[in-house]
């Protein structure tokens, strides 16, 4: 008996040796549309809405607390979260180190904390380099400034307190 896969046929075809029905995985013809194909668009097109209004809402906190440290040199509560900054589009943390007067800024993707750490939170754990090594131990007297979407350079240089600081 030599057996044979024929559509909506009988086939010992299985393992077992019992007769199964054989059909085929995808029917050629289906009834009626998918519901990825009736909403799918719809559906996408409110996430990327979503998703831009999200992002222009970190902006705009990031903004106002710039603004804030910036203008009155804090206080730096409440702050936007490490995710938020990263959303918006600030790669980089400014940071004063009050011992020798020095700009830094620090890489935000590098950071090992969750993403719904407050930016505040982060300036305990600043450190100086060049004054923990004159000094022989960690200092960690530092002051948060602003974010930043790039680093400080020559072309880029670091923020002013306010106006006439300079």
């Amino acid at each position: 008996m030599t057996a044979s896969i024929v559509l909506g046929t009988l086939s010992t075809a299985i393992c077992s040796g019992l007769l199964a029905r054989c059909w085929p995985a995808h029917p050629s013809t289906m009834g009626t549309k998918s519901r990825e194909a009736i909403y799918g668009a719809s559906v996408r097109a409110a996430g990327e809405r979503a998703a831009e209004a999200r992002k222009e809402a970190d902006r705009l906190a990031c903004d106002a607390w710039n603004k804030r440290m910036l203008a009155f040199q804090g206080p730096a509560q409440p702050s936007p979260t490490l995710g938020d900054a990263l959303n918006a589009g600030y790669r980089y943390l400014e940071v004063r180190c009050l011992g020798c007067d020095t700009h830094q800024t620090v890489a935000l993707d590098i950071v090992r904390r969750p993403k719904a750490t407050p930016i505040h939170e982060l300036e305990r754990y600043m450190r100086c380099k060049d004054c923990s090594q004159v000094r022989g131990y960690p200092y960690k007297r530092s002051h948060l400034v602003a974010l930043r979407a790039t680093k400080i350079t020559a072309r880029d240089p670091p923020s002013s307190w306010w106006p006439g600081e300079r």
